[in-house]
């Protein structure tokens, strides 16, 4: 793989990870769009990586938290802040790893890697985005999350593994429709992805590992390096932004990037 495409592959990783716009989708219609080859396995995990590192070096204190409940969340004691928002954010990450697991060891996941569906999953999944955002009350606050907001986003968000989805997105709107606020409702997206990172790398390490080589692996550090960087920018910008913006912006691209697709899928 070129120098070109690792560093235009991670940087698309990068941006699209936290914005709800849909990473995987990008990733998928990289090669299909531009007639390069396909980037592989090896590299999407690598340019998961650096979003995580992203993420959590953003939530820094919010981590720190939830690491500090993990021993009373697994005893099942969550009678402190920092053992809910852990049994939370393992509560809400379940689903996902259960329709992961299922989809990769059934070969379900080639099926759904189509340009067809991308478009359909990014206009519908958009609109459906910019209904919950416009109508969604905003009443509730980081600190409301418990038990049961866990399992219903936990839910919305295993619906992501349908590629176009967008795990933040879906997430997003799931808060919303539970009454969030944009910011903490993005928040609580964002905390819930560092866990699916973590799983969805553990899932596929093994067969990464054994395609490795040392050519690999540095084509993976850059690319990790480069996916950091831009998600770290990005995840700053639309938290900031959603201090006085709505997710309106990103429904409109999403909707025009859908149609698009759809266009060429069935022309």
């Amino acid at each position: 793989m070129s120098l070109f495409q690792l560093i235009l592959a991670a940087i698309i990783q990068g941006i699209t990870e936290f914005l709800p716009i849909s990473s995987s989708g990008h990733l998928i219609l990289l090669p299909s769009l531009t007639g390069m080859d396909d980037q592989g396995l090896a590299i999407d995990v690598a340019v998961h990586v650096g979003t995580l590192g992203a993420v959590i070096l953003y939530f820094w204190s919010d981590v720190k938290q939830a690491v500090a409940g993990v021993p009373r969340a697994l005893t099942g004691r969550i009678d402190t802040p920092q053992a809910r928002l852990a049994m939370c954010l393992i509560i809400a990450t379940i689903p996902t790893v259960i329709g992961g697991t299922i989809l990769f060891n059934t070969g379900l996941f080639q099926s759904v890697r189509s340009m067809a569906v991308i478009g359909w999953t990014m206009l519908g999944f958009g609109l459906l985005l910019y209904w919950m955002d416009q109508k969604g009350p905003q009443t509730k606050k980081a600190d409301d999350w418990g038990l049961r907001d866990a399992i219903i986003m936990g839910l919305w968000q295993a619906l992501a593994l349908i590629p176009g989805t967008s795990r933040s997105g879906i997430t997003i709107t799931g808060a919303r429709q539970l009454g969030y606020n944009r910011q903490d409702g993005a928040r609580i997206a964002m905390l819930m992805s560092i866990p699916t990172i973590l799983a969805s790398g553990v899932l596929l390490s093994a067969e990464v590992i054994r395609e490795a080589d040392a050519q690999l692996a540095k084509d993976g550090a850059i690319a990790a390096a480069f996916a950091f960087l831009s998600a770290l920018l990005a995840l700053t910008l639309m938290m900031r932004l959603l201090r006085s913006v709505s997710f309106t912006p990103y429904v409109i691209y999403r909707v025009i990037l859908g149609a698009i697709l759809l266009v060429i899928a069935y022309t």
